[in-house]
Parts: C-alpha cells; structure tokens; sequence
C-alpha cells in the first residue's frame, strides 16, 4: 500500500518562505507541538495561540494562494 505524498511544502516552511515567520519561531511551534501537544493540535492553531501569525495568512496558505501553480517555470 502506498502513502500519499504532498508536493505541497509544509506550513511553516510556506510561512519562512512569505516572510510570515522566522526559523527560529517554526522550530518554536513545532517543539510545542511535539511536546505539549503530543502533534494532536495543529500547527497554524499553536502558531496563532502564540500571536506568531494571523488568521489571514494562515487561510491564504491553506487556501493554496502561496503555492505556485503546477508545471510554472
């Protein structure tokens, strides 16, 4: 059985990449998310707890509005 694989990047590599957060903070929120959390509770939920991000940016990325079209050059 095969697992399906994104060619999406990971949310808090969309959000370095727009400039929405630093390294540091995704490593901040991955940590929690791992140890606090126990990965039950999102990314982009512990990302807004923590006022890192705002609501909109995080719909626009989830939306698909950061992410280049198939097949761009």
């Amino acid at each position: 059985m095969r697992t399906k694989k994104s060619n999406k990047p990971r949310i808090g590599e969309t959000l370095v990449r727009v400039g929405a957060m630093t390294e540091a903070q995704v490593r901040e929120v991955l940590y929690i998310q791992r140890e606090k959390y126990n990965f039950e509770k999102m990314f982009g939920e512990i990302a807004l707890e923590l006022q890192l991000v705002d609501q909109e940016t995080i719909e626009k990325i989830l939306s698909g509005a950061y992410f280049p079209p198939k097949n761009s050059a």
